[in-house]
């Protein structure tokens, strides 16, 4: 709801499609520098900015991608740009072309013909748990949604989306060469996840080049990155993703507006972001795909739009360079599998999340408060103490408590890895990086949740 500041907030909303439903907490802050507060506009209606799920027969997510060039952002193991090797396949050349510009309306098929092999179409496959008066119980739910290949090393192909595409996944599956047409079985291979920012809302997916067909190998592009930055309002801007999962579509637009303050809360957290806001149609499913500059290059990452039967053309984007050195960091990271519920690893402590207005109001680094350590823990042993912030685990930013237990499922118990905190130290925090050997369950015991 707009109040007169052109501040809008929602809460208990539902969006619902095909029989799914999901609830949203939201708010986005839209004020321009110098704006003078005005009347209300029209008459008050329900609005809603939501994650661009898509819901299928039990549940459905969305998702979204990008690519990053550049050996100095990602490091020598990946290759992102020009003369990047793809196995037997040839070079993976970077989808650039210049659209045919008029004053009003400009013809972008070179750009899908181009970008188009660039984004892939993803499923996700995990558990949505219900609360009814009888108890709790799990349905398997499935998601679809987008990406967009952005490198490769040795032994994979590299993909970006959201966080909230992958989180809680069980199986996730990238599809390429999706055209709207049946899938191909055999262009439809397990993923796995390589490493996230639930803070930004980004993933990065990881798909073995040995499981990939030799013939959608020699089709497969890595996406050209253009510069977020030097976007004006008014360019035109084109969409590509897996729009309600029925394959991949293009939507075409101008960019409407830079650096929107927009905040969406899903699945308990509130994250906050400056987006770009396009007129460009970015229907369900289409998180996690490409917002694409008149020369091809990526500009964005579709995430978010605004619901509401006032408002059309109102979509957001990651901005692509403000994240590139996070994606490259999420990019080296090493792929791992969940590990069995028994032999998960645990620090022994109990947390509190620090979100970012937390952190504004009492000047505290964002991540997770120690609230508790359990003694002879991985915690104790390693020299935690009550009141310290975790902001790293192995290099993987933390943001939240249940992030944290989310991260922990890829490691198990007798692993020594590296954990950031913050410490309080003369009213200053001081971070610090300690070594630490996770725990088994039966060493901390059954009260201790991480």
């Amino acid at each position: 709801m707009y109040d007169n500041q052109n501040n809008h907030t929602e809460t208990g909303s539902y969006y619902d499609t095909n029989g799914g439903y999901i609830h949203y907490d939201s708010s986005s802050r839209m004020k321009e520098p110098g704006q003078k507060k005005k009347r209300g506009f029209g008459k008050t209606v329900a609005k809603c900015l939501v994650l661009a799920l898509v819901f299928g027969s039990a549940a459905s997510a969305s998702f979204m991608g990008t690519n990053y060039i550049g050996r100095q952002v990602f490091g020598d193991a990946v290759t992102t740009k020009g003369e990047g090797d793809r196995g037997t396949g040839g070079s993976a050349t970077p989808t650039t072309t210049v659209a045919n510009n008029s004053s009003d309306v400009y013809d972008v098929s070179d750009i899908v013909q181009n970008c188009m092999p660039s984004v892939v179409s993803i499923t996700n496959v995990g558990t949505t748990e219900f609360r009814t008066f009888f108890g709790t119980y799990e349905q398997e739910s499935q998601s679809s949604g987008s990406g967009i290949i952005i490198g490769r090393n040795d032994t994979e192909i590299l993909i970006v989306t959201n966080n909230h595409v992958v989180s809680g996944a069980k199986e996730i599956s990238v599809y390429f060469n999706s055209d709207g047409e049946a899938a191909d079985e055999d262009n439809v291979i397990p993923a796995k996840v390589k490493g996230t920012d639930p803070g930004k809302d980004l993933a990065v997916i990881a798909v073995l080049t040995e499981d990939i067909p030799a013939e959608t190998q020699d089709m497969i592009r890595i996406a050209a990155v253009g510069d977020s930055s030097s976007m004006e309002v008014g360019e035109p801007v084109v969409a590509i993703g897996n729009a309600y999962g029925y394959g991949l579509s293009v939507t075409s637009g101008i960019v409407s507006a830079l650096n929107r303050e927009v905040s969406v809360t899903s699945e308990g957290r509130t994250i906050t972001n400056r987006l770009i806001q396009t007129d460009a149609a970015i229907n369900p499913g289409n998180s996690g795909g490409a917002l694409l500059n008149s020369k091809g290059e990526l500009i964005g990452i579709n995430s978010v739009k605004f619901i509401s039967e006032d408002v059309e053309g109102m979509g957001y984007a990651i901005p692509i360079s403000d994240v590139e050195s996070i994606i490259g960091d999420l990019m080296n990271k090493v792929t791992r599998d969940q590990v069995k519920e028994e032999d998960k690893g645990y620090l022994g402590i109990t947390g509190v999340d620090v979100t970012s207005d937390v952190s504004e109001n009492y000047g505290m680094p964002e991540g997770v408060y120690i609230s508790t350590i359990t003694e002879g823990g991985a915690a104790d042993r390693a020299g935690l103490q009550k009141g310290d912030i975790i902001t790293k685990l192995d290099g993987t930013r933390i943001s939240s408590y249940a992030q944290l237990g989310d991260t922990l499922r890829y490691y198990a118990s007798g692993e020594t890895i590296s954990i950031t905190i913050q410490r309080l130290d003369d009213a200053e925090y001081v971070e610090k990086i300690l070594d630490i050997t996770l725990s088994s369950g039966a060493q901390v015991g059954a009260g201790t949740e991480e």
